[in-house]
């Protein structure tokens, strides 16, 4: 059962980097709100939210966290509300939702924006967008190393959106917004913090791999054995030659290994619930 509540907008004392409601002039300027998605994020909001002063509103859905992440999010002045998780899509879809303003700025909450894509965004609103959505870059910073080569590098995902024209998907995970028509690009990039350290990509490859079996078996999907054998080398190779993470230096060798190992551990855990249910129960 999903429970809902908002707490009280309390405003923040004026401090150096804080939210104090600054938006780019102009009486007809387009006004634009920042949606984020939470849930024990007290690491990273702070940095996430100090790049979101331009923004006209910030829509916090949060998932009951047990840190500060909250305190930290009214020192910014964002609207919080409380639902349980339910999925990826289905929890942003709902926070879009709450958005007073057509442009929505999604954002996950370990992702920050530069101040040049800040100004690039300001100055494409200004002369009156010619989209209505648009993809920014990504890059991955992994033990304090950002990413300029490979995959997860200058990887471009709609994050900007007007909400009468795209929605969010109800995935579980890897969820994306449907947004008919042409899309326009950003030139500079955001930066994704998704891990701390070793061990907290191991949390989340251990939830993430669970929720994608989950999937797949939804899907009608399994895996082979066989493939179980060239999972390791086959992703390794992949990661680290062909897709040219050994330009990122010992960080592009480690982020191989440990993605190979995320498609292996995916791939057993489909297996494991393959097994699962056709095994024939014990009297």
């Amino acid at each position: 059962m999903l429970t809902i509540r908002e707490t009280p907008r309390v405003p923040p004392e004026p401090t150096r980097g804080r939210r104090d409601f600054f938006a780019f002039p102009g009486k007809d300027r387009i006004r634009v709100s920042a949606v984020i998605i939470t849930h024990n994020e007290s690491r990273n909001i702070g940095r996430t939210l100090s790049r979101l002063y331009w923004c006209d509103e910030i829509v916090v859905v949060d998932s009951y966290s047990t840190d500060n992440t909250v305190d930290i999010c009214r020192e910014f002045n964002c609207r919080v509300y409380f639902r349980d998780f339910d999925g990826y899509g289905a929890q942003k879809r709902y926070a879009a939702g709450l958005a007073k303003n057509d442009w929505i700025l999604s954002l996950d909450a370990d992702e920050v924006l530069s101040e040049m894509l800040i100004r690039e965004i300001i100055q494409e609103f200004k002369k009156g967008p010619a989209f209505s959505g648009y993809r920014l870059p990504m890059n991955l910073v992994f033990l304090g190393r950002e990413f300029r080569h490979g995959k997860e590098s200058q990887r471009y995902f709609l994050r900007l959106f007007r909400k009468t024209r795209g929605k969010f998907n109800e995935a579980t995970v890897h969820e994306q917004i449907e947004l008919p028509g042409h899309t326009g690009k950003m030139k500079h990039a955001l930066q994704h913090f998704s891990y701390a350290n070793i061990g907290d990509w191991h949390a989340k490859m251990e939830r993430y791999t669970t929720m994608g079996a989950e999937g797949a078996v939804k899907k009608g999907k399994n895996k082979s054995f066989f493939a179980l054998v060239v999972a390791l080398p086959y992703y390794f190779l992949r990661y680290y030659l062909l897709e040219g993470n050994f330009l990122n230096g010992q960080e592009g060798f480690y982020w191989a290994v440990l993605s190979a190992h995320y498609h292996f551990t995916k791939y057993v855990k489909i297996r494991e619930i393959h097994a699962r249910t056709t095994r024939p129960a014990i009297s």
